[in-house]
C-alpha cells in the first residue's frame, strides 16, 4: 500500500485531495515537523529536503508535491488533462510550484516569525504574493478549471494553497479575488476534498509555535 507522510500544510493537503479524489488505496503517516520528526533520519532517507509531503509507492520514495501529483496522475490515468493541454498543465504546475508556493509561504513566515526590523521582506513577499495570485485570478477569470475544461491535479495544486488564502494574504483579500474564490469554494464543495479536509482528525499534531517548533521548523534560527 502506499503510504503517504503529510502533515496539514498546503503541499500535502493537495496530495492528499489526490488521494481522496482517485480512491488510492494509502496509509496516512504523520510528519510532525514542529516536534522535528522531518530531520530523522529514516525520513530523509525518503525526502532529502526534511519536509512534507513525501510518498512511498511499492518502496519507491517521490517527494514534492506537484511532483507527487504529476507521478500519481500518470500511474492512475486519473485527473489529468487532455494531451493538447499538457503545456498549459506543466507551465501552471511549475507555476504554483516555483511561485505561488514559496512567495505566499514567505509571506506567512515574514508575517509571523521575522523578528522587528524585517520590513523589506514583509513589503516584498507581500507584493509577489499578491503579484502571483493576481494572475492566478486573471487566469481563472475566463474559465471554470486552471486548465482545459475539466477538473485536473493543477486545480488541486492550486487548492493546496487558495485554502489558507486568508490566513496568509488577509481576510480582505478574496474581495479581490473573486474568480479564485469561486474556485476554492467550487473545490471545497466536493466530497474528496472534505475527506482530505477531515485527514487532520486522524493524528494530533503540535499545535504550538514555541521555540522548539521554530528551531526544528526554521534551522537557521539555531545557526
Amino acid at each position: 500500500m502506499l503510504q503517504f507522510y503529510y502533515n496539514t500544510a498546503p503541499n500535502p493537503m493537495k496530495v492528499a485531495l489526490f488521494l481522496e479524489e482517485s480512491g488510492l488505496p494509502y496509509e496516512a503517516i504523520p510528519l510532525d515537523t514542529r516536534k522535528g520528526e522531518q530531520h530523522d533520519p529514516a525520513y530523509l532517507a525518503i525526502n532529502p529536503n526534511a519536509k512534507a509531503p513525501s510518498i512511498v509507492d511499492d518502496g519507491k520514495p517521490v517527494f514534492d508535491s506537484n511532483a507527487i501529483l504529476l507521478y500519481l496522475a500518470q500511474k492512475t490515468g486519473q485527473f489529468l488533462p487532455k494531451p493538447e493541454d499538457a503545456g498549459a498543465m506543466f507551465s501552471w504546475m511549475m507555476f504554483v510550484a516555483s511561485g505561488i508556493g514559496p512567495f505566499t509561504g514567505q509571506n506567512v513566515h515574514f508575517r509571523n516569525v521575522a523578528p522587528p526590523g524585517s520590513e523589506y521582506g514583509k513589503t516584498r513577499y507581500a507584493f509577489e504574493a499578491k503579484r502571483h495570485w493576481t494572475i492566478l485570478n486573471d487566469r481563472l477569470a475566463s474559465r471554470e478549471w486552471m486548465v482545459g475544461d475539466a477538473y485536473s491535479i493543477v486545480d488541486m495544486a492550486v487548492w493546496g494553497w487558495s485554502r489558507i488564502g486568508g490566513f496568509a494574504l488577509g481576510a480582505e483579500v478574496f474581495d479581490t479575488l473573486t474568480h479564485v474564490k469561486r474556485h476554492l469554494d467550487a473545490i471545497n464543495a466536493r466530497p474528496a476534498a472534505q475527506r482530505a479536509i477531515a485527514i487532520k482528525d486522524r493524528h494530533a499534531f503540535k499545535t504550538e509555535m514555541d521555540a522548539e517548533a521554530k528551531r526544528h521548523m526554521f534551522p537557521h534560527i539555531a545557526a
